[in-house]
């Protein structure tokens, strides 16, 4: 009987897998999507068909060996870069005219001055921070969980070795646990490589654990104070709609940056921070990268993957915004996320240069100051018109990479109340790729989500990916949850082990009551 009781439970935890495999002519609906449709010489479908595949990522196109190598390729040229602004910043002329009668010594002034007002003070509670969920020099990406690098092993670089011993006096539970105990020294991070587009990669680093611990309290800390000064860095929205009027009046410029993040040499990042500031970043980032094994010192400050870098560059593309509006006489909106950067228009020839000077290069392809495109924070927009396209950036293989981009499709059509018109096809073309997902399914409303079809109601079911979870160091747990709420005005309680996901999908009964489609083509009306 027992044994009758213990197979049962076997088979009880055992379900078909309803995220399945999708035959080969749901793929090439997906892949041929833009061809499919007739566009004629309507913008957005023009736009939309030149950027579908942009980001698409195959072994067929481009090995990704040769991604790998391209990216490491143009990060190296970008390094030869630094190294000759790094000489021309440090032997720059204070007498230099930066802009027409504005000294580099005046234009540093200003900006310094901004920026420490920004920062504030330097003080103890800096140190505060906390991981991220991503690798590190110690943990791969499947081990990396934010609890587990509070215990076992931590890797420092010799200049954060001294911050140690401040964390456990500000972070008392932290010495309680012995936490941080087992430390080794490490040269610098890590490079390593995701997929960007059909030809390259993109490079980021693997930082040491008590080094990203330590960058990401500056990196809160810099994004606190930011809001101050009407930049907020968790909502890209506002550059969005920034973007959607200068697209309509012609008023707001867009610029966007080439390999921001690669080109902030340590040189610029001194000349404009505050002198115990820059000391303290110099001592918490990496000052060494490892490529392939062989370790380099890197001419740039930091690298993406350091928990800093996003805030550090919206910090200093603003302040440079900011002093160039002031000595160009310039009102209007600044606005800046990373390197999308929202200025006035008449602005643009001055901040491309005063941006050149500073060592950064603007990517004149991606940015806009006349005509009526502009694009900012993954917004898109043509006479005041939405036109964002949607990018197919892997080989669809599974139901929800066909849900994902027939829900896409359905944004798209509907981001111009008039495009279903203009373009007739829109319709046949969604219902080719939708015939694929099974009727239960249908009935979704929320665009971003790929397990449930966004249609008129139907379909009672919805897919939910299985989880399994993940064994967390209790000791650890609590370490991250006090860590991360110890200044929050109303605590939440400790949750269970996290869980991570995968690709497999249960078949579920859809909450009822749930929201519904409010975009119906008109053939859906009839």
């Amino acid at each position: 009987m027992q044994e009758h009781r213990k197979e049962y439970k076997r088979r009880k935890r055992k379900f078909e897998d309803s995220n399945f495999a999708i035959c080969a002519a749901a793929r090439s609906s997906v892949l041929e999507l833009t061809s499919s449709i007739d566009g004629g010489e309507d913008f957005a479908y023009s736009y939309l068909s030149e950027e579908f595949a942009a980001k698409y990522c195959d072994e067929t196109l481009t090995p990704s060996s040769e991604r790998r190598a391209n990216a490491i390729r143009k990060l190296r040229e970008c390094e030869v870069r630094n190294a000759a602004w790094n000489e021309i910043l440090r032997d720059r002329d204070p007498g230099y005219n930066l802009l027409p009668r504005v000294s580099y010594k005046s234009f540093l002034r200003f900006a310094r001055r901004l920026i420490r007002d920004i920062l504030g003070p330097l003080s103890n509670e800096l140190v505060v921070g906390e991981f991220s969920g991503g690798a590190s020099t110690s943990r791969r990406r499947t081990e990396s969980h934010p609890a587990s690098k509070y215990v076992g092993k931590a890797d420092v670089t010799e200049s954060a070795v001294k911050y140690i011993d401040l964390i456990k006096v500000e972070c008392p539970l932290l010495k309680e646990y012995a936490i941080f105990d087992d430390v080794r020294v490490v040269e610098g991070n890590i490079l390593f490589t995701v997929p960007k587009k059909t030809d390259i990669d993109r490079c980021a680093c693997k930082e040491p654990d008590i080094n990203m611990f330590l960058q990401k309290g500056v990196g809160a800390r810099i994004r606190r104070r930011l809001r101050r000064f009407g930049i907020d860095l968790n909502d890209q929205s506002l550059n969005r709609r920034f973007a959607e009027i200068g697209s309509k009046d012609n008023s707001l410029a867009t610029l966007d940056l080439s390999s921001a993040s690669d080109t902030i040499t340590i040189e610029a990042v001194r000349a404009l921070l505050p002198l115990d500031w820059f000391l303290y970043l110099n001592d918490i980032r990496s000052q060494q990268m490892e490529i392939d094994g062989d370790n380099y010192r890197t001419e740039m400050f930091s690298s993406m993957g350091n928990g800093f870098t996003f805030e550090l560059e919206s910090l200093i593309f603003f302040a440079l915004m900011r002093a160039t509006a002031y000595f160009e006489g310039i009102s209007g909106v600044i606005s800046v996320y990373g390197d999308d950067i929202v200025i006035p228009s008449g602005m643009f020839d001055a901040a491309t240069w005063l941006l050149h000077s500073f060592g950064f290069t603007v990517n004149m392809e991606k940015s806009f100051s006349s005509g009526f495109f502009r694009e900012s924070c993954g917004g898109h927009y043509f006479h005041g018109l939405d036109v964002t396209p949607f990018y197919l950036k892997r080989k669809p293989t599974r139901l929800t990479d066909v849900i994902r981009v027939a829900n896409q499709l359905r944004r798209w059509a509907f981001a111009d109340e008039y495009r279903q018109y203009e373009i007739p096809g829109l319709y046949r073309s969604w219902c080719k790729i939708a015939s694929f997902v099974p009727k239960g399914l249908w009935g979704g409303y929320d665009y971003a989500l790929d397990t449930k079809l966004v249609s008129p109601p139907g379909g009672r079911h919805v897919l939910q990916r299985v989880t399994s979870p993940v064994g967390l160091p209790s000791i650890g747990s609590y370490a991250h949850w006090h860590n991360t709420n110890w200044n929050r005005q109303h605590d939440p309680k400790p949750g269970r082990d996290s869980e991570s996901t995968v690709q497999k999908c249960r078949l579920r009964r859809a909450k009822p009551g749930a929201p519904v489609c409010l975009h119906f083509f008109h053939e859906e009306l009839v």
